[in-house]
């Protein structure tokens, strides 16, 4: 047994070292990579895995539990709150128009019972928390508009799965037996007790669960800190999470649900990162053991003899989703690039349907060969999510992402400048406040409407328009203009409006940000007039007071400085010719950074010989004013 234990576990961790890296190679995702490692040592393809696929998933279910319990640490209280909005309505709504559509559908084109149709129904309206949010958070997309949107739904339907498992019992249609420790089922401290007591004593976990986090676990992370020993705050981290699991386990609520209001508890601790930083390893290991389990337990067998029937499942589901999901996104308001966002990433089943479709098994409520391919169905469209996503973000973003920049026409513009900027997001805007604050005017172009109307109500005159369009340059006075300065966050966008204007006002000179290396070599060969590595002066800056606080002179770090930037950009122009040929780049590449380092210790050296201050007049008041204070006051003591 520990034999087989040991392989198992190789098995799982071999197939997830090769797999993630090549999917990720690929532009697919650790999530799509996990899934494919899967399916490969599954029963269908190697074999290596087979019916303890089965115990794996139930532990890997954990990963789900540790992941909620991160999410939560990262959401302040007054956050989640200002999300109640959203949860209860958002995700109210998808999961009652989820439920009726596919209750409907059921009854329609097959002869089943309306209670079977319904647990289905009710069942298929949940989607996938683990995939998706992993997935917008491996993409950085979980902080905007459409990832809390669709984080704000996933929570409701972790909620729901509770009413939805109290519910199941009362659409049975045969008597079952219950085998004790059969599937998911578990027994609960609260069984048998009044509804009343039950509701009491639930409510009364989750408020334990609230004033233990605000008021010991904060005090009881401190005590063990004190110990200055790692691995017993990893333990106690481990232990809090499991203790919850447990707990919410024994009067059957969502362990996830448990763990992660318990992570919003402690959202607010000093001990957050700390706790964050111990338990990720943990989440990430058990989330993708719990993505290949997905893999591994997809019935392709079944698939290949009801090929029809499963993708039919699999077709409308996501079909079915992706309708709601749509109209609900435009009922609550969302811009189409975010919608797209939500209603890719939530157009799958959930892990809860394997929970749930188990729970309707021994209620008497669905049969197995109901079950069956609703099972297959949920993994084949869970494991069509990182590809969807993909679809979304290559395919539809680009052609239909900024659909809403053609309903509204471009302003009216007024006013001529002799400089015109190109975007006013964070980086536009710093230019042109300060452009302003010394008395030059500038025309400033955004294509981001929000941005526009909130940058009005600040008071600034910002015009709303495409300016890769040279009907729009033309408006803003392009023509009489002396330089525009291109800010705009896109690369794409960015050389789109550099070669608008040069081809139809090529007497402009041209100023662009680029916030990637490809994109600075790319308008390094259009031959503007700058071009700016957004974080390339930042980095400098930190750099040189870096050197300041080691104690190195003003003077002396203000000349390496403006020396290091003139000798890398110049060093950059140089590459631009090997740029395409990847091992003379490289090899050039490194030549230029060890030539650049030589010559700027050379310069330090023979600077260090001669120990004039120059200009640098901040020394000589730091240093040498209270020195001359002193004398003048040793004179007076003297007279």
């Amino acid at each position: 047994m520990e034999g087989n234990f040991f392989y198992q576990a190789f098995i799982y961790l071999a197939a997830a070292v090769v797999a993630v890296p090549v999917a990720k190679r690929l532009g697919l995702g650790s999530v799509l990579g996990y899934l494919l490692a899967g399916i490969i040592i599954g029963p269908f393809i190697l074999g290596f895995v087979g019916e303890e696929g089965q115990d794996v998933m139930h532990f890997a279910e954990f990963g789900v539990v540790m992941m909620l319990f991160l999410v939560g640490l990262e959401l302040q209280p007054s956050l989640l709150w200002k999300l109640r909005a959203p949860i209860l309505g958002l995700g109210g709504i998808q999961v009652v128009a989820t439920t009726a559509a596919i209750t409907a559908i059921v009854l329609i084109v097959t002869s089943l019972a309306w209670q079977i149709a319904l647990a289905i129904g009710l069942t298929l309206a949940l989607s996938s928390t683990a995939i998706v949010l992993q997935t917008l958070n491996e993409k950085g997309l979980l902080k905007t508009v459409g990832g809390q949107n669709a984080f704000s739904v996933l929570l409701f339907q972790d909620i729901a799965v509770i009413p939805i498992l109290a519910f199941m019992p009362l659409l049975a249609t045969t008597d079952v037996s219950h085998a004790a420790g059969h599937g998911h089922e578990t027994h609960t401290w609260i069984e048998g007790w009044p509804i009343v007591l039950q509701t009491l004593t639930i409510l009364g976990v989750i408020a334990s669960i609230v004033v233990l986090g605000r008021y010991v676990i904060s005090y009881a992370f401190r005590l063990i800190a004190q110990t200055r020993l790692r691995e017993l705050f990893t333990a106690a981290a481990l232990l809090l999470v499991i203790g919850i699991t447990l707990l919410m386990t024994k009067v059957g609520l969502s362990p996830a649900l448990g763990t992660f209001l318990a992570g919003v508890v402690l959202a607010q601790s000093e001990y957050r990162h700390e706790l964050e930083t111990d338990i990720e390893p943990f989440k990430g290991l058990l989330l993708g053991l719990f993505f290949i389990a997905v893999g591994a337990s997809i019935d392709f067998n079944l698939i290949f003899n009801k090929p029809g029937l499963i993708f039919a499942i699999v077709g409308g589901l996501i079909v079915v989703k992706l309708i709601i999901l749509a109209v609900i996104g435009r009922l609550f308001g969302m811009r189409t690039d975010q919608n797209l966002l939500f209603t890719f990433g939530l157009a799958q089943g959930g892990e809860f349907a394997f929970v749930l479709f188990s729970f309707a098994l021994q209620n008497g409520v669905l049969t197995s060969e109901v079950t069956s391919p609703m099972i297959a169905a949920v993994a084949i469209s869970m494991a069509f999510t990182p590809l969807l996503m993909l679809v979304n973000e290559k395919l539809i973003q680009p052609n239909f992402g900024t659909k809403e920049s053609d309903e509204r026409e471009a302003d009216t513009i007024d006013e001529r400048n002799e400089v015109i900027i190109a975007g006013f997001g964070r980086y536009g805007s710093t230019i042109g406040r300060f452009l302003q604050a010394n008395g030059a005017q500038a025309t400033y172009l955004d294509i981001d409407s929000d941005n526009v109307d909130l940058l009005r109500k600040l008071g600034m005159k910002v015009f709303y328009g495409d300016a890769s369009r040279h009907d729009l340059l033309h408006a803003a006075g392009a023509e009489d203009a002396k330089l525009l300065i291109v800010a705009v966050d896109e690369p794409e966008k960015t050389i789109e409006i550099v070669e608008t204007a040069q081809k139809h006002f090529p007497h402009l000179q041209i100023i662009a940000r680029s916030k990637y290396w490809n994109t600075y070599f790319e308008l390094l060969e259009m031959d503007l007039l700058g071009v700016y590595r957004e974080f390339s002066d930042v980095g400098l800056r930190m750099a040189a007071d870096t050197l300041g606080h080691l104690g190195y002179r003003k003077n002396q770090v203000h000349r390496a400085l403006n020396k290091f930037r003139k000798q890398d950009e110049a060093y950059l122009k140089d590459l631009l010719s090997s740029r395409h040929e990847r091992k003379t780049f490289i090899k050039q590449s490194r030549k230029v950074i060890q030539d650049l380092e030589l010559m700027m210790l050379e310069d330090l050296e023979n600077e260090a010989k001669n120990k004039d201050l120059g200009w640098d007049t901040e020394t000589i008041k730091e240093e040498y004013v209270p020195l001359m204070k002193q004398f003048m006051e040793g004179n007076k003591t003297s007279d």
